[in-house]
């Protein structure tokens, strides 16, 4: 399969194709700074295996995979123990306090579940992808259970980045894309700050060179 031209790579400042009006297609990245989405992120992608043990390649066009950033498993780990501590503590006051131990069951299933989430975080992480091809941003994630989205440049509505005081002090953010079917809206977390604000730039530029079929 070949792979065309990333709408953000430096290498893509004179795309070819044959099939999409002068200007309808992706902005050119000509002057994008060289590795600003793949800065700081994880090397390679990781793929579902499937019951060869084989990675199961997800074939679905013509650009190249992005990834989040290795903060984004720091900054989830944080705010996930410290969850883990809270309810711990909350089920401690009541056990002890009130003498309540029927408690502890609820609190152990929600530790249960919080421990293996911080296990499989990683891999989850590892997971998150989306690609810049010629007319929509593909967004995937998931090991097991997999989503697969394709969002259209021309019927996205709303960039937006967002986030909380433990992501801007890792220097990390969420993108997200809201178009006018709720089903197909998408948010990539993990984002560097420098890549989420040059995504949603070149975001907006496209689609509204789309919408007005420039």
């Amino acid at each position: 399969m070949t792979n065309s031209p990333d709408p953000l790579s430096p290498d893509s400042a004179s795309p070819t194709t044959t099939d999409t009006p002068t200007g309808a297609g992706a902005p050119s990245g000509a002057d994008a700074p060289s590795g600003t989405l793949d800065r700081g992120t994880y090397d390679a992608l990781l793929e579902p295996r499937g019951a060869n043990r084989l990675p199961l390649r997800l074939a679905v066009g013509d650009g190249v995979w992005h990834q989040i950033s290795r903060r984004y498993v720091t900054v989830q780990l944080i705010s996930t123990i410290a969850f883990l501590v809270l309810v711990v503590a909350v089920a401690l006051v009541v056990a002890l306090v009130l003498h309540q131990v029927w408690v502890w069951i609820p609190a152990g299933v929600v530790t249960v579940i919080t421990v293996w989430t911080l296990v499989i975080l990683p891999r989850q992480a590892r997971a998150y992808g989306y690609q810049l091809r010629t007319d929509d941003l593909v967004f995937r994630r998931g090991i097991l259970w997999q989503r697969l989205v394709a969002v259209p440049y021309g019927r996205m509505q709303l960039v937006d980045i967002t986030h909380g005081p433990l992501d801007r002090l890792f220097g990390i953010a969420q993108l997200k894309l809201v178009t006018a079917a709720a089903a197909t809206g998408v948010t990539i977390p993990g984002l560097t700050q420098e890549a989420a604000e040059r995504l949603r730039d070149t975001l907006v530029a496209v689609a509204e060179t789309r919408r007005t079929g420039l």
